[in-house]
């Protein structure tokens, strides 16, 4: 998994620079679909690098410290993909609704594509100094004895131990992204399902940015709850599960944001959904409630917590 990020990241950078090339808007329409998919993908990835490390530091071979410094690197590379992946999706949502992204989001998604590309490609290089010592530069392998406080996610581990309010706050903020992005999807979804009729579709998919700003706000949290306390979740079973279902939620966003049918129609507030829509829609539906309830579930089921 941990080669999805950098090769799907150069797969969607060269779609867009294609798409400039040849001044072909669908070309650009795709590679930020791509871009969006792979953020999304990114999640489980770096989840699986994190409980990679807790495997592997019992190693004698292999260096504790040179594995912190790749994490470090990955948690900036994942940040910066996040990012580009939210600005990918606000073009494709205002590609649908008004037919044309706001002027800059496109080069703005792209500039930021290939800052994260570049972090993840460090990252990449460093993961395998991890088993291969004899190609660490000299300095490098110097760099890695040291004190653990300058690690990244050593100081955010302290944060999340020893703060009295942050934990709590980052809690606070979790729960209402959360309570906002299934509320919206929830919305979106039933309208498909054939409930509230009356309402128009374009009414309810104009609130998908909100529900997505609730779901970036999950994700902030949830990887500061992670990065704090990885050994509360990798040893989760439900922890996994929830991963899996945040996934098929984000795959739930870019399908309201691209599929056409309702717009098709020409009267996209009395459109007929099919029967792909309708799976789409229960399977969001099914997913947000196992999001839900893996996260309850998590300081009952296992024996991490």
């Amino acid at each position: 998994m941990n080669h999805v990020p950098t090769v799907g990241s150069v797969v969607a950078l060269a779609l867009l620079i294609l798409g400039y090339a040849r001044r072909n808007e669908h070309l650009k329409h795709v590679g930020l679909e791509l871009l969006f998919v792979i953020a999304v993908l990114t999640l489980p990835v770096y989840v699986s690098g994190v409980a990679a490390h807790r495997e592997l530091r019992e190693i004698k071979e292999v260096s504790d410290d040179a594995i912190r410094i790749h994490q470090d690197v990955a948690l900036f590379g994942f940040a910066w993909m996040e990012f580009a992946g939210f600005i990918a999706w606000v073009a494709l949502w205002q590609w649908r609704r008004r037919g044309a992204a706001a002027r800059g989001l496109v080069p703005v998604a792209t500039a930021l594509l290939i800052v994260s590309l570049a972090v993840m490609g460090r990252a990449a290089n460093l993961g395998g100094e991890i088993r291969h010592p004899e190609i660490r530069a000299a300095d490098a392998a110097a760099a890695t004895a040291g004190d653990p406080k300058r690690f990244v996610q050593y100081s955010i581990n302290q944060v999340a131990v020893y703060s009295r309010w942050i934990w709590p706050a980052a809690e606070a903020v979790h729960f209402l992204g959360l309570s906002l992005s299934f509320g919206v999807l929830l919305a979106v979804n039933l309208r498909i399902l054939g409930v509230m009729k009356q309402i128009p579709f374009a009414d309810v998919h104009r609130l998908l940015p909100w529900g997505m700003l609730g779901f970036g706000a999950n994700l902030i949290t949830g990887m500061f709850f992670f990065v704090g306390q990885p050994g509360q979740y990798v040893e989760s079973n439900p922890f996994y599960w929830k991963v899996i279902f945040l996934v098929i939620a984000g795959a739930n966003f870019l399908y309201l944001t691209v599929f056409g049918k309702a717009w098709r129609d020409g009267d996209h507030d009395r459109f007929t959904p099919n029967v792909g829509d309708k799976a789409m829609a229960l399977l969001s539906l099914t997913a947000w409630l196992g999001v839900l309830y893996a996260g309850r579930m998590l300081p009952f089921l296992g024996r991490s917590f």
